[in-house]
């Protein structure tokens, strides 16, 4: 995978007179993994929202691959097109289509946002499910998944267009010991080949064991943490 940016500087973003998050500045380069903590309401969410274009923000700049997104600034025609190119967002809950297979649901963006054709979002599909060991699980709907089959088709999901950054909110909420320890082997299969992840979580032994490096965010300011 070819190099990459993810810089943000000086992000700030306001919901009326409340300011959720201030002066946020992160930066990091392919093959890290960044965990974000925080307690619940912190703002951890509302920053990957933002740096997925999901939420405006007032302040500051955001850049990640070929997009740039500038605070209080309506982004250009062509942003929006290359934000997808170049961010996963994989939801806490995985917000699959429940209507839809596990299939189509990683095959939707490729078709029908990028025009890719159905024979060649489905082999890469089928070969994201091998990698993340749900393939069996191809042709069943949403409430036929266990709660961790869901949660890795939704990874494929947010990998179909091969994005370099991965923004994923508490991968690791109820799961147990030894799905995490899979889930973290596989994100770090993701690190290794050239990929920016930026996870939330309230695990400490993840965020320890798993990430290159650890912040905290508390009262809408970002700060790095020590790693023990």
């Amino acid at each position: 995978m070819t190099a990459h940016r993810f810089r943000v500087r000086g992000l700030e973003l306001r919901r009326g007179d409340r300011i959720l998050l201030s002066d946020v500045n992160l930066e990091a380069g392919p093959g890290e993994l960044l965990a974000l903590q925080g307690h619940s309401g912190s703002g951890k969410t509302t920053i990957l929202r933002a740096l997925a274009g999901l939420d405006r923000f007032e302040t500051g700049t955001v850049e990640i691959g070929e997009a740039r997104l500038e605070g209080g600034r309506q982004p250009d025609r062509s942003t929006p097109h290359k934000l997808r190119r170049s961010v996963g967002l994989v939801f806490q809950f995985h917000c699959l289509f429940e209507h839809m297979s596990a299939l189509r649901n990683v095959c939707l963006a490729p078709v029908h946002v990028f025009g890719e054709s159905v024979v060649d979002a489905e082999r890469r599909a089928r070969g994201l499910f091998a990698e993340l060991g749900v393939e069996a699980r191809a042709d069943a709907l949403p409430r036929e998944l266990s709660g961790g089959e869901a949660q890795r088709v939704a990874i494929a999901r947010a990998l179909a267009v091969d994005p370099p950054v991965l923004l994923m909110d508490e991968p690791m909420a109820s799961l147990d010991p030894k799905r995490r320890g899979e889930l973290g082997a596989i994100l770090q299969r993701l690190t290794a080949a050239g990929r920016t992840l930026l996870v939330t979580s309230h695990d400490e032994a993840f965020a320890q064991q798993f990430a290159t490096r650890v912040f905290k965010i508390e009262g809408g300011r970002l700060w790095q943490s020590p790693k023990n």
